[in-house]
């Protein structure tokens, strides 16, 4: 069985949770995958990865030109003769109805939250965005939602059914470093502090999670891309000379955010929109006290597990005693339930499958 991947940067992962997941789906080799990458990120372009065959396409994967990157990767895959299509995101559903005039074509497309609900679209974008997800669920064989809440969303706007499967996060548990690095880092960290990691948007509630620690002696360190937006390069100028903030850049090698995850006491969650957030999932699966932003996508993911917040005042009170919080020993369990790739990876080749038969 073929599957073509289009919609994301590509692999090997270096961006997102999208790539994330296509790294993992790719891993057991339970098709034969082929991923449409961006040039644009890749100075060396490898024809394979983990036995899946990659295709470039010269254009920016985000953004506006990730419209014309998902039409001219559908267009390649279309005449090359793919016909089993997973769609990461909506950002080419105004093509979607061209790959339905061609027979056979299946099309199982991931919506990636409600994105024309994020702050940061405004006006055109936003509109395009809306148009684009209801081009996605009409025209898709299968609607993929990675949480319970967009699943009842899809349901409730659109009166069709979607297919929850989330993310895994188990891959962010690896084996027990015994290196140099977690020798020397864990040295540094051996205070207790709280740790948050996301991309730096306003949805994500940068500035409430960073206005709470103003008045807070508990040391939190944030790792993002705080230079990417003018949202974040004002806050980082703001909040990078508070004492007990630690401002750092982002960081994608696994092996240390997993010093950093494994060793802090509590971890902060901002996250109000899009869904079931990979960053999430995968600190569930370290069984540390999570407070999370009060919304239904995070409560979703949780089970109503957790420790939750709406603003800086209700963090502050949470972060300034941590012994009430609820530990993250449930989480842990869900997570082991839920958030692994053995499973991920076994509902998406299911998917395809249904659609043969």
């Amino acid at each position: 069985m073929k599957i073509c991947v289009i919609g994301t940067v590509g692999v090997p992962a270096t961006y997102g949770g999208f790539e994330t997941l296509v790294e993992n789906l790719i891993k057991k080799q339970l098709a034969e995958f082929y991923v449409y990458c961006s040039s644009k990120h890749y100075s060396q372009q490898i024809k394979e990865y983990n036995g899946a065959k990659l295709i470039y396409i010269s254009l920016n994967a985000n953004g506006v030109s990730s419209i014309f990157y998902d039409f001219f990767s559908i267009t390649h895959a279309l005449l090359v003769g793919h016909r089993n299509f997973l769609i990461l995101g909506v950002s080419g559903a105004i093509f979607f109805p061209i790959i339905k005039l061609f027979p056979g074509a299946r099309l199982v497309t991931n919506l990636d939250g409600i994105e024309w609900k994020r702050e940061k679209w405004r006006g055109f974008a936003k509109n395009f965005l809306k148009l684009s997800e209801y081009l996605a669920v009409k025209f898709s064989d299968v609607v993929v939602s990675d949480n319970a809440s967009i699943t009842e969303y899809i349901k409730k706007k659109y009166k069709r059914d979607s297919r929850t499967i989330a993310y895994g996060g188990d891959h962010a548990i690896i084996s027990p470093c015994s290196s140099k690095k977690l020798s020397n880092l864990g040295e540094e960290l051996k205070y207790k502090y709280a740790l948050s990691l996301c991309r730096i948007e306003p949805e994500n509630n940068i500035h409430t999670i960073l206005d709470a620690f103003t008045r807070s002696e508990l040391p939190l360190i944030f790792i993002g891309n705080w230079k990417s937006s003018e949202y974040g390069i004002k806050l980082y100028e703001h909040y990078k000379d508070f004492e007990n903030i630690k401002l750092l850049m982002p960081i994608y090698c696994l092996d240390t955010l997993y010093i950093y995850r494994s060793l802090c006491a509590v971890y902060l969650h901002g996250h109000s929109a899009g869904g079931t957030n990979p960053s999430l999932v995968e600190m569930m699966h370290f069984s540390k006290p999570i407070i999370a932003y009060d919304c239904s996508f995070n409560r979703a993911s949780m089970e109503n597990r957790g420790n939750y917040f709406l603003t800086s005042d209700d963090l502050y009170t949470k972060i300034d005693d941590l012994d009430a919080l609820e530990t993250g020993n449930a989480l842990k369990e869900i997570a082991s339930t839920r958030y692994t790739w053995d499973h991920i990876r076994t509902q998406y080749i299911n998917l395809f499958k249904t659609q043969r038969s």
